[in-house]
């Protein structure tokens, strides 16, 4: 194993605000006959601070190479320690370098998290296939480019001052609730109907969605600091055991729209979640080889495309419309032309 340091940028050159800048090469000899579960690289430092590479040669229960950044020396450090690093961690393509395998994030690193990185980099079938161009004579070149970044002290952080906004807090495993409800928030129509939704001084947020989705977004609005959303959960009849789970966003976004909708009948802003979020589409089914088509027209308050092999929303927005070929078991049964 021959590793090598190239210093990207030092302090010295830059200000004290930038981040310090390395990028570590870890060359791994005789890698098919690589013992043990995982290998940590040599020790390389980048802004003051040790770091090195961790792999799974055959995967942390995956069928993928498992790769991560390391704090080398975190079992020395004082109590309470944390440091925030972007990185990038890359396996080489040493046939065709525009092939090489490249992921990043950026994480803050603490005794609790002291490595982040890729549980699934890249498949174990591409990384072992010599023909790939990543093991080459038994060999596979990592490379880790790191950029430590100046801590942040989120006790002392006013986000209301430097950004003019505060979030939400996570009750455990709320992060796609926050995500939802804060979209929501940000769209002014929605967010002036939900506070003219009527509501009464015996209503208690607890028990009322519309009174605490009210609140909620009133603190958003004008609190100085971050929001919490247990009113809202129990409003929901969520229990603290829900606030742990991970829920699906589109249905949570259903079941809120809906409540909503129904609460909104008969007031002055009936009809505001369909004028916002109704939109159309046409089914339409075209026989081949008999003169028969058949249109049905459908609303939808949200679309589920497909992410994985689409470089954009575009491309799933492609993928969505294409055009499938209704043929064997799956024929279609047209008015009096029978399987078509």
């Amino acid at each position: 194993v021959v590793a090598q340091t190239e210093a990207a940028s030092t302090a010295e050159s830059q200000p004290s605000e930038d981040p310090q800048t390395s990028r570590f090469t870890w060359t791994i000899a005789s890698f098919t006959r690589l013992n043990g579960k995982k290998h940590y690289s040599d020790v390389f430092v980048v802004g003051g601070y040790k770091w090195r590479v961790l792999i799974f040669p055959k995967g942390n229960n995956v069928e993928h190479l498992s790769m991560y950044l390391d704090v080398a020396d975190s079992a020395n450090l004082p109590y309470g320690w944390s440091r925030s690093a972007q990185f990038s961690l890359s396996v080489v393509n040493q046939i065709d370098q525009k092939y090489t395998t490249r992921k990043d994030t950026q994480h803050q690193f603490s005794a609790r998290e002291s490595d982040w990185g890729f549980t699934s980099f890249m498949p174990l079938s591409e990384l072992y296939d010599p023909s790939r161009g990543y093991l080459v004579n038994d060999t596979i070149v990592v490379e880790a480019e790191v950029a430590v970044r100046k801590m942040v002290d989120y006790w002392t952080y006013d986000s209301k001052k430097e950004t003019g906004y505060v979030g939400l807090k996570n009750q455990g495993a709320t992060c796609y609730m926050n995500s939802l409800l804060q979209t929501l928030y940000h769209i002014p129509y929605f967010r002036k109907a939900v506070y003219h939704m009527p509501t009464t001084e015996n209503d208690m947020p607890s028990g009322s969605i519309p009174l605490a989705l009210q609140s909620l977004f009133y603190k958003l609005q004008y609190s100085d600091n971050s929001v919490a959303t247990k009113e809202l959960t129990k409003s929901f009849g969520w229990d603290t055991y829900d606030s742990f789970m991970q829920h699906d966003v589109q249905e949570l976004n259903r079941v809120l729209c809906e409540k909503l909708e129904d609460k909104m009948k008969g007031t002055v802003v009936e009809g505001t979640i369909e004028q916002l979020f109704e939109g159309h589409h046409i089914n339409y089914i075209e026989c081949i080889n008999v003169d028969y088509k058949s249109n049905r027209k459908e609303s939808f308050y949200d679309l589920q495309l497909d992410v994985k092999g689409c470089r954009d929303v575009y491309a799933s927005f492609d993928k969505y419309v294409e055009v499938e070929r209704l043929e064997g078991d799956n024929k279609y049964h047209a008015e009096n032309h029978g399987l078509q």
